[in-house]
Formats: C-alpha cells, sequence, structure tokens
C-alpha cells in the first residue's frame, strides 16, 4: 500500500506528531509512505517537476550483506528526499529543492526530531481549487500517477468533509480521467478504491464525537499561561480583566480556560446568558465577588460569543459594561494566535502518535464496504466512528445556535462540555438565587491530602470546597493527613479562601504517607468528635489503603459509616483500576520540558545518549508514556526489569542505529529508565555501560529528574479534571447520605458501595466500590494489575526501530 498524508485548514500543536507517526507506523507495516506539502493545495498542485531517480538502497558498510533484518526500515531510513525543513525563505530544502514537488516520498529519518514543533512542518493552506470539481479531478489524478492509494488527512472540520467527499466522488473520477485517457487502464483498475482516514486538528475542539481533537490542549496551555500570569497583576492592582479567546462555534477553550484559570464569568456560544440584560447578570455576579473581598475580576469571551438573540459578545463592549457600571479598572487582552504557537504539550504528543499508529491500521483493514473513519478519544479510550457521522453532528450545532435551540446545541457536545459547564457555574459564582438543600440533609464534608503531592490536589480541593457551600454543607479541611486529624489540625473551608488554589501546585492542607492504622480507634473517635458526615480523600495508593482500612474498620467502629471516597491524585498513576490520576499530566509536561531542553543538549554533541531517571516507585507510567512523548530510544520499566540479554540488545540496537545515521547527522537520543527499574542495574550503571560500549560512535551522561516532577504549576488537564471528578464525587457523597440518612437511626450502616474510589475506565467514569478493585490491585508493588499503558512500551520501541535494529541484526564491529 502507498500512503499519503497530508494537514489541511488551520494548523494545531500535534500535526508533526501524526505524520511522523503515520510514516513510521506505515513503514513498519511495509508500505511506502508520502507526504503532500501545503495541505488540498498540494494535491491539487501536484509535481509539476519529474522527481529523481528511485534511489538504490542507500550503502552502509558497517553492516553484513547477508543482514536478516527489516529490509523494509533499512531500506527506509534515508530513502526519502531527506529532512524536510525550511530555509530562511521558508522553502523546504533537503539538498535537493522541492519546489515544483508537492507529493514527496518520505523516509524513517525524514521526520526524526519532529516531536518538539509546533505547527506541520509540511505545510498547510485552504485551498479554493480543491473545492471545486476541476481540482479534484486534479488531485485525483496526481494521487493516481504516484501510485498512492490511501490517503490520511489531518485538519478541521471542513478539510474531513473535503476528504469523505473525495472519496465518495473517486470512482467517478477515476473514470472522467479514464475516459479522457489521462490515464491507462491499467492505472483506473488498480486504483478503484480510494482509503481515506481522518484525524482532526483543530485547536477549538469543535469536532462531535470525540473528546478532545489534535491541539487543543496546547491551545488550552497558552491561555492558562496567560490567565496566570495575568492573575497577578489583576490582583495588585484590583483591575479587571477581559480575554477574548478563539472559538467562532464552539466554546471550549472559553470553558475550560475558565475552570482552569478560576474566572468569574464566560461567555460561550453554545449557551448564552439566560437574561435578557446579560450585562446586569454579569455585574451583579462580579459585584458579589468584590463585595466579599475579591480583587481580581476575570472574564472569558469566545470569539464566537452570543447574547439569546445571536447578537455577537464583543470584549471591548464587556470592557465598557464593567468600567461605567461597577468602575473597575478593566483591561482587554486577545490572545489571538499566541494560542496555536509554542511546543506542543505532553498530550498533544501522546495522543497523535496513537491516533497515527491507528489510522494506518485503519486504512490496512480499509474495505471499499468500510465507511471512511475518523479517528477520536472518549475519556481515554481510541475509537473509531464513521467521518461523515461526525461532520454532520459538528455542523448540526451550528445550525443549533443559528436556530436559537441552545438546549439541543448543548446536548450535541460531549458530556465532559456539558459537566464541565454546569461545574463552572455551580464553583465560580456566588449565586444568591442558588437554593440550599434542607438542614437535615447537610453535611460536614471532610477533606484530606494523602501520599506525595499532585497536580491538581487544591483545584479539586477548591471545587469540593465550593459546592458544598454553594449547597449548604460545611467543607472542613484536615491539614496534614491523619497526622493532623488526630492533633485537630482542622478548619472550616471559606469560598474566598480557595479562590486562587486552581493555579497552585503542591498541596494547600500539607499531605503524608501516614495510614489510618497508626491508631484506628483515635481517627474513629475524631471522626465522631468533629461529626464528620463524609470524608473525601484526595491522593494516591496510600489514599487507596486508607480507605481499605476504613472499610474494615466499619465493623469495629460506628462513626467510620459514612460516605467514604478517594479521588486518585498521583504523579505515579499507580492507583488501581482507574486509568488517570490527578497530577500525572502536570509530571508528564514536565517531564516533556526537561528532555526536550536534554535532548537539545545531546543533539548539539550529535552523538550523545542521556540516560534519564524519572520518579514513579514501582510503576513505569511516567517512563512509558514519557518515552512515548519525547521519542526516547529506550525504556526502563519495573513492570519489564533489567537483564542482561535486555542491555546487550539495547547496545547492539544503539550501535546500529548510529552506524546507519548519515555523516554529520546523527542526534542525541534519550534512554528513559524508571527508578525502580532494577537495584542492580541504576542509572549510572547503565550510562557508563553505554558509554563504555559506545566507542567512538556515541558517548553517554545521565540526568536524574527527581522532585522536579512534582512540582509546578498543573496542568490545564489536572486543573478541569480535577474539578469535574470532584464535583462527580460531591454528588456521589450526597446520593449516599441520603440513603443513609433515609435508614433508623439506630441500625444505619453505609452501603459497601458507600466506600468508593472514582475511575476512569476507557470510554466512562465510575465510582467503584473499594473491595471491588482490591483483585485488581498489587499490593506489594504498590500498582494495579495489568494496567492498560502497558503495552505502549512496544509502541514506544517500534517507532524508534529497536525491534528491526536489535534483534535481527548481527553484532557490529565497532
Amino acid at each position: 500500500m502507498k500512503i499519503a498524508v497530508l494537514t489541511s485548514g488551520g494548523d494545531s500543536a500535534g500535526m508533526n506528531a501524526v505524520v511522523r507517526a503515520v510514516v513510521r507506523g506505515g513503514i513498519l507495516k511495509g508500505c511506502q509512505v508520502w507526504v503532500v506539502r501545503e495541505g488540498y493545495e498540494g494535491l491539487v498542485r501536484g509535481n509539476t517537476e519529474a522527481p529523481e531517480p528511485e534511489p538504490a538502497p542507500p550503502a552502509f558498510p558497517d553492516l553484513p550483506p547477508e543482514t536478516d533484518g527489516d529490509i523494509n526500515l533499512i531500506h527506509n531510513l534515508r530513502f526519502g528526499d531527506g529532512q524536510l525543513l525550511r530555509d530562511g525563505t521558508g522553502d523546504y530544502i533537503s539538498g535537493r529543492t522541492l519546489k515544483g514537488r508537492y507529493i514527496v516520498r518520505v523516509g524513517w529519518d525524514d521526520v526524526r526530531g519532529w516531536f518538539s514543533e509546533g505547527g506541520t512542518l509540511i505545510g498547510s493552506a485552504r485551498s479554493k481549487a480543491f473545492r471545486t470539481p476541476e481540482g479534484r479531478l486534479a488531485a485525483a489524478y496526481n494521487l493516481i500517477k504516484e501510485g498512492i492509494d490511501a490517503l490520511v488527512v489531518c485538519g478541521g472540520d471542513g478539510s474531513l468533509t473535503g476528504a469523505d467527499i473525495f472519496r465518495a466522488e473517486w470512482p467517478n473520477l477515476v473514470a472522467k480521467l479514464l475516459s479522457e485517457s489521462i490515464i491507462t487502464k491499467e492505472q483506473a483498475t488498480a486504483h478503484t478504491h480510494l482509503k481515506i482516514v481522518g484525524l482532526v486538528g483543530s485547536i477549538d475542539n469543535d469536532m462531535s464525537m470525540t473528546d478532545l481533537t489534535i491541539g487543543a490542549v496546547t491551545a488550552l496551555h497558552r491561555i492558562c499561561e496567560a490567565i496566570d500570569n495575568i492573575n497577578s497583576t489583576a490582583a495588585s492592582h484590583s483591575r479587571a480583566f477581559v480575554l477574548e479567546v478563539m472559538g467562532r462555534h464552539c466554546g471550549w477553550l472559553a470553558l475550560l480556560a475558565g475552570v482552569s484559570g478560576g474566572a468569574d464569568f464566560i461567555f460561550i456560544p453554545e449557551r448564552p446568558p439566560d437574561t435578557e440584560s446579560w450585562e446586569d447578570e454579569m455585574c451583579e455576579c462580579i459585584q458579589r465577588h468584590r463585595e466579599v473581598g475579591k480583587r481580581k475580576t476575570i472574564v472569558i469571551v469566545a470569539e464566537g460569543a452570543l447574547d439569546k438573540f445571536l447578537n455577537p459578545i464583543k470584549a471591548d463592549y464587556v470592557k465598557d459594561v464593567l468600567t461605567e457600571r461597577l468602575g473597575l479598572d478593566t483591561r482587554v487582552t486577545t490572545l489571538g494566535h499566541t494560542q496555536r504557537g509554542g511546543r506542543p504539550c505532553a498530550f498533544d504528543r501522546i495522543l497523535p502518535t496513537i491516533q497515527g499508529v491507528e489510522a494506518v491500521q485503519a486504512l490496512m483493514e480499509a474495505t471499499p464496504d468500510t465507511p471512511s473513519y475518523m479517528i477520536g478519544i472518549q475519556e481515554n479510550k481510541i475509537t473509531r466512528v464513521p467521518l461523515v457521522d461526525a461532520v454532520a453532528m459538528t455542523r448540526s450545532v451550528a445550525d443549533a445556535i443559528e436556530a436559537k435551540e441552545f438546549d439541543k446545541a448543548m446536548s450535541l457536545r460531549d458530556p465532559e462540555f456539558r459537566e464541565s459547564l454546569e461545574g463552572f457555574m455551580a464553583i465560580s459564582t456566588l449565586d444568591h438565587k442558588t437554593k440550599t438543600i434542607p438542614e437535615t440533609k447537610r453535611m460536614r464534608v471532610a477533606i484530606m491530602h494523602m501520599g506525595a503531592p499532585a497536580g491538581g490536589m487544591n483545584a479539586a480541593t477548591r471545587a469540593a470546597a465550593r459546592w458544598c457551600l454553594r449547597y449548604g454543607h460545611v467543607p472542613i479541611a484536615i491539614h496534614n493527613g491523619f497526622r493532623g486529624l488526630l492533633d485537630d489540625h482542622i478548619h472550616e473551608l471559606s469560598w474566598l479562601g480557595v479562590d486562587s488554589w486552581t493555579a497552585r501546585g503542591g498541596s494547600e492542607l500539607g499531605t503524608n504517607r501516614t495510614l489510618p492504622s497508626i491508631d484506628l480507634g483515635a481517627v474513629a473517635s475524631k471522626f465522631q468528635q468533629h461529626s464528620f458526615s463524609a470524608l473525601l480523600m484526595i491522593g494516591g495508593f496510600e489514599a487507596f489503603s486508607s480507605l481499605l482500612i476504613l472499610e474494615e474498620g466499619r465493623k469495629h467502629y460506628p462513626a467510620l459509616h459514612i460516605p467514604l471516597v478517594h479521588l486518585p491524585a498521583t504523579i505515579s498513576n499507580n492507583v488501581p483500576v482507574t486509568e488517570y490520576s490527578l497530577g500525572s499530566d502536570t509530571s508528564l509536561n514536565a517531564l516533556v520540558d526537561a528532555c526536550d531542553a536534554i535532548k537539545q543538549s545531546a543533539s548539539a554533541s550529535r552523538n550523545r545518549v542521556f540516560v534519564v531517571e524519572t520518579q514513579g516507585g514501582k510503576c513505569g507510567y511516567i517512563a512509558i508514556m514519557g518515552a512515548l512523548a519525547t521519542g526516547a530510544s529506550l525504556v526502563y520499566t519495573p513492570e519489564h526489569g533489567i537483564g542482561l540479554d535486555t542491555l546487550r540488545r539495547d547496545v547492539r540496537f544503539l550501535k546500529t542505529r548510529y552506524t546507519l545515521d548519515e555523516k554529520g547527522r546523527a542526534e542525541g537520543r534519550l534512554v528513559i529508565r524508571n527508578e525502580a527499574a532494577s537495584e542492580v542495574y541504576t542509572t549510572d550503571v547503565i550510562m557508563k555501560m553505554f558509554k563504555e560500549e559506545g566507542g567512538s560512535l556515541f558517548d553517554s551522561r545521565a540526568a536524574s529528574l527527581g522532585h522536579t516532577l512534582q512540582g509546578g504549576i498543573p496542568s490545564p488537564m489536572d486543573r478541569s479534571r480535577a474539578a469535574r471528578l470532584s464535583l462527580k464525587c460531591m454528588s456521589f457523597i450526597e446520593r449516599q447520605h441520603e440513603i443513609l440518612m433515609n435508614q433508623p437511626p439506630k441500625t444505619r450502616h453505609a452501603l459497601p458501595g458507600s466506600a468508593a474510589v472514582i475511575t476512569v475506565q476507557a470510554s466512562s467514569i465510575q465510582l467503584m466500590p473499594v473491595q471491588d478493585m482490591v483483585g485488581q490491585a498489587d499490593m506489594k508493588n504498590r500498582r494495579g494489575r495489568n494496567p492498560w499503558w502497558l503495552g505502549m512500551k512496544d509502541l514506544v520501541e517500534a517507532l524508534v526501530g529497536r525491534p528491526q535494529l536489535a534483534t535481527k541484526l548481527p553484532p557490529l564491529n565497532v
């Protein structure tokens, strides 16, 4: 199969990762892979200059001629037109000019080092020509001329719509080309069917039937960085700031930025203010915030924001309202295209890579009867959905907004969008109109942090506290875990007191690893003394273990018969069953930032291998997913272990890989090792082994990232998920408390399911009874059994060619 990949429409972070994954994934499947420069425009223009004759397979004198390695991979290492990098004029260079050539065959190393680049290195353009029948006819001819029969398109809904139209018209286009004798009968027979797969690249996250689009999370990072910076000056001068963010038909960026940045008010297209005078509603809300002592005001406006009559709401007008009615010193900040720029975050490296590989697999399995698929994601599961259905639903949102059917528009968005909006309204405003629940149903909810600090702990606490205050409950902070509880280090949280916690890393409540087994009777006594109605524990494996202990303790201590909930928060992501823990995304971003800098140093030295040690205890999540996000050559984890045979193959792989590099173009490479991967083969031992065995081919250095992976400002994903999951926990607590209160006082017993862990499982979020999770926990090694990410190690190594170059090639004499 010959596969072409193009990026179309706007550019978004992560598109280069898509191209890299499709190129290398295709080569591993035995395919030839091409890139189309300048999107559909390049498809229409084709190659006006004849390509040079197909080069012979590269000669590698150091490799034995009888090698039984993966010839397809070796042949493709330098097969293409070289690194597709821009020169000073913006043209692509590769030792030969590519002017006049838009459909270019590429090899394995042509996409080397693309992870950390923003935008799209193969170019993107909005093509008017492709929208015409003549343009699509020319595009069909250009693909047939090159023998290409499969296409991967990464772009927005317009680009994917064009792809689906192109596929539907393909038989007629081929027939017309044949009737006009532009192609031969043999070519027409060989290209009766065009296989197409779409991936959504859009910072607006405006595609239906997928939770996230490529580039959206990085754009959210840029917005939250701006809000975090603005917050300090806003508070210093007691100012109001109005931020305009992108989103013509979708308010996802504005909404998630509001949740993650602690905004006071937001305007989005899907849910205009209910009142005719939204100005009154906004001013009343912000005035209440000012009256309780808040010194800063942040209002976020999506560029497509509307009122209920479909009149545009503009940032400058919002600023005038705040200035004239409330007398606030107000500024407008329009972030514009800065939201598109910058290096991709960890998620926008991992997601496009997995989706790109899935796209190749979908093409391999495609038949004339299967639909064109869009590769999406639901919660944490990669999905395939018919492209035409996704595009139709996406356009239905805009149609519903235009028809003022805002409830319908909201129903067409994914569940996370709707829940995030409800959560924002619940925790971001002091709404005096909200009816508190009856006094008999009110609770005293204890909130505690457990284990090591993790990004998102404070954001989750803020959300839970404000939910309590909104509906009449009392949020009680327990400082320093169970030790703090025994010492009565508790206090009631206030609405303003937690206001700035969203962007704070670490743990504002303090945390440690002490379990309630230190004195379970005394712990139960404190529960009774302080009249706790429920306990929310935010933490890692220690919180999971504590929940087990407290649930078991119900047999002996009536005070423990209350709802008990664990919200996983740990950079190690080692809580069983759940696929995501708060803090793990923040940690991955810290790892990516550090490794980008380290790789830059390694590449400057050309032939240097850095062995990077990460945290994670006996769970390899951070190491494996960090390796996938940084393009590391090797990764070592406790689950897989390290042995002499493994190290021998890895040394052989590195030697082979450096031998295959072009002279003068060798790159620095990363090896990521979890801190507990082996007690014997330490980071220092592996580094010295590589240095000794590398000889004249490569040098080696070591770097330990340590606790830098725990600290820093939480990522927007950890902040927004913290709020969403925390509010789900609070809803669960309220339901369980109501069930408990309906029992006779003398015989009240909490149901087994009332001690639960909130979990992300593939495409759903579930609160699971802790006892049901014990069988899936490796208590000795403090991790889950058979986690979803374990197989990603094979993908990491496949995308750098280790299986082919380490095991099948004979040893080299260096």
